[in-house]
């Protein structure tokens, strides 16, 4: 009986400072959540599950030192408790981990889809280490382990070859920033979206009608790509005009550009501080083409750009009175054979011998 009061205090003292901590914890959590880095949410988070476990466990081995037992016993007691906090520890390490991994991920990504690959790579990581530590812990040599590990992991990378090469061109794809969730990507291929996830396998893409396409990361490394916002999410596309011979240049120039800008600074997505730009290049069949430049603010807000800046020019120049002439061929008959003497605007005309 003498040795229970001692070891009753300890077990007690243990609990108390298992509830202490999870009330001290908390408060510390309130404070987190007020900061802007979102790192130590993550820690201390991660203390509120192993520093309870940690004050119980030193209360119960406290109590196993008062009590009187035997050297095995308590020597398995001591085992087991050391084990449950390695396990414990462990668990914790690798949500931490994880956890700033993605906050790092998310940070300079500017999305809030993370890369999963890393986060994964990570806790794998930190619990295989701490399943080694368990078992050299409990007796057990991590020695042969390994080396069969090692035999057996060359074994395993030839048979997983493609699932390899799928893992390590993600890597690769996340390490050289080529590719990053948010990013609107086209392929050689013909897919095309946004980029929603890079993992160990794959990389998800989701296409403008809000389909998902799903491409090994070894298909996409090999691809030949375009990145529409990389090195910058700005972006210029191109408008094929064309106006009859008779129109004034410099009265079709001034038009275009006023509703250029127009276009710029009334329309979502467009660049208000984008100079309109039109460039006469073409002496064509039946008209003289130009390409209208405008300024888009991301890639998919060039067809609302493109048919709102249609519509608008189509309408003035109908109220300024410049044409654009459809194509037409003027055909002459003669004695069977079919002559082709120029091209110009205009009906169709057929003329017979």
């Amino acid at each position: 009986m003498d040795h229970l009061l001692p070891a009753g205090v300890a077990l007690g003292a243990g609990l108390l400072g298992a509830f202490l901590l999870r009330l001290l914890l908390r408060r510390l959590a309130g404070h987190a959540r007020r900061t802007r880095w979102s790192g130590d949410d993550v820690i201390v988070a991660a203390l509120r599950t192993v520093a309870p476990w940690a004050a119980v466990a030193g209360g119960v081995a406290g109590a196993a030192a008062a009590l009187p037992l035997t050297r095995a016993v308590r020597h398995s007691v001591n085992q087991a408790l050391t084990v449950l906090l390695i396990f414990v520890a462990t668990v914790t390490a690798a949500r931490v981990v994880a956890g700033l991994v993605r906050t790092v991920t998310t940070s300079r990504s500017g999305v809030a889809g993370s890369a999963t690959i890393f986060v994964n790579i990570t806790r794998i990581l930190v619990l295989a280490l701490g399943f080694l530590v368990m078992l050299q812990t409990l007796g057990v040599s991590v020695a042969p382990m390994l080396t069969a590990l090692g035999v057996g992991g060359l074994a395993v990378a030839l048979a997983l070859q493609d699932t390899l090469a799928n893992l390590f061109a993600g890597i690769h794809i996340l390490a050289s920033k080529t590719v990053q969730p948010g990013d609107y990507i086209q392929l050689s291929s013909g897919e095309e979206g946004y980029v929603e996830d890079i993992n160990w396998r794959q990389t998800t893409v989701r296409e403008l009608s809000n389909n998902l396409v799903v491409i090994p990361n070894g298909q996409l490394a090999k691809s030949n790509m375009t990145n529409f916002m990389r090195p910058e999410q700005r972006l210029t596309v191109l408008v094929q005009v064309g106006v009859s011979y008779d129109s004034d240049l410099d009265h079709v120039e001034q038009v275009t550009a006023e509703v250029v800008a127009e276009v710029m600074t009334e329309v979502g997505g467009a660049v208000p501080d984008h100079e309109p730009a039109i460039r006469f290049h073409t002496f064509g069949d039946s008209r003289i083409g130009f390409t209208v430049i405008l300024g888009v603010g991301e890639f998919s807000d060039q067809y609302r750009i493109k048919h709102e800046f249609i519509k608008r020019l189509h309408k003035r120049y109908r109220a300024e009175g410049i044409r654009i002439p459809s194509p037409a061929r003027t055909v002459a008959l003669q004695q069977g054979a079919v002559v082709l003497p120029r091209q110009r605007a205009g009906e169709d005309t057929v003329a017979l011998p």
